[in-house]
């Protein structure tokens, strides 16, 4: 575990990335939708040489993680502490205590590096305080808190994710719980309505994680995803049978089916955007093609969002030279006003 305090020199986020830059793969996803585990999972499919991954752990409520992570939050900031001192509620208590540890996430990035580029050893990150020389990284994975909001809809969350991007080639792993879509499909419209509002808030590629294959098949989300009309028949047989939320619970006549009709019409073109695959964070299952699929999505950063990056740098750039343009005529006015020039 680690205390980020240490100071480490800055890999320079400019620098043109390389193969053996590691990838970032960010887990998020509804609560119970099964991330931690995946992560244990995922961890272990790492752990045989010659792929090496390094974990992060983000919830700073977890109370037991069934991985090994070489960052954890829960080392930096006490969470039930901040709930007692700031008199706050569960949900608020995570967002407060992810806003203090991304005050120093600076500090964790220069961890990172020098894990990743440095080639040093693992003393400032070894449990045991005995430092051991280690492979370069592959990936880099994390784990965030159940509670989706406190990380993707806060400044802390848009910190860490933007700092991670702008380093490393960084994907998103959107979880979903396939046995609850199977239970209903605007259960499963809620999940791609959150998974697209990541996408374009965040701007990075995404990986549609399909958990809990081995109680589910998902082959039916996928058949939904690919065929408007596939979907609106499922829809259709749900209306009629009652099968998971009806139009009733929902407050209205109609309404509620309704609304899921159009919002998988306007997201028909999103999906063409996502990745998708099928795992089991229980059994292993689907591990493998998980990581050929990451790959993919890494290669769509480098073709996206590098070069969206890179704009938005030279973009920012100009608008410095032109607020220092605008500030050295006001400069000059104001002399002449003066007498002084």
């Amino acid at each position: 575990m680690v205390h980020p305090t240490h100071q480490t020199p800055p890999h320079s986020s400019s620098s043109a990335l390389t193969a053996k830059d590691p990838i970032c793969v960010i887990v998020v996803g509804m609560a119970g939708s099964g991330k931690t585990t995946l992560m244990a999972q995922l961890q272990k499919s790492l752990t045989p040489p010659p792929r090496a991954g390094y974990a992060i752990n983000l919830d700073p409520a977890a109370k037991y993680i069934p991985f090994s992570s070489s960052i954890d939050i829960r080392d930096t900031v006490d969470y039930l502490e901040v709930m007692r001192q700031h008199k706050l509620g569960p949900n608020g208590a995570i967002l407060t205590c992810l806003n203090l540890f991304a005050t120093k996430f600076d500090q964790v990035m220069g961890i990172l590096e020098k894990r990743a580029f440095g080639g040093g050893t693992d003393e400032d990150t070894a449990s045991n305080n005995t430092a051991t020389s280690n492979p370069s990284l592959d990936y880099i994975l994390i784990d965030t808190p159940g509670q989706i909001e406190a990380f993707t809809w806060s400044a802390s969350g848009s910190i860490v994710t933007s700092a991670l991007a702008t380093t490393f080639p960084t994907i998103l792993a959107f979880v979903i719980d396939t046995p609850r879509c199977a239970a209903s499909v605007h259960t499963f419209m809620s999940n791609m309505l959150y998974a697209c509002s990541m996408l374009y808030r965040a701007k990075l590629p995404m990986v549609v994680v399909l958990n809990k294959t081995d109680v589910v098949g998902c082959e039916f989300v996928k058949e939904w995803m690919e065929d408007y009309e596939s979907f609106q028949e499922a829809l259709d047989d749900a209306s009629s049978s009652g099968n998971g939320y009806s139009d009733e619970m929902a407050g209205g006549s109609g309404y509620y089916s309704s609304l899921t009709r159009s919002l998988s019409l306007v997201l028909d073109e999103f999906y063409n955007h996502l990745h998708k695959v099928g795992v089991s964070a229980a059994t292993g299952e689907g591990v493998d093609k998980f990581w050929e699929v990451v790959q993919t999505a890494a290669a769509e950063y480098e073709e996206g969002y590098l070069v969206d990056l890179r704009n938005r740098v030279e973009e920012q750039k100009a608008k410095e030279m032109a607020k220092k343009r605008v500030g050295a005529r006001r400069l000059v006015r104001d002399l002449k006003e003066d007498g002084k020039l």
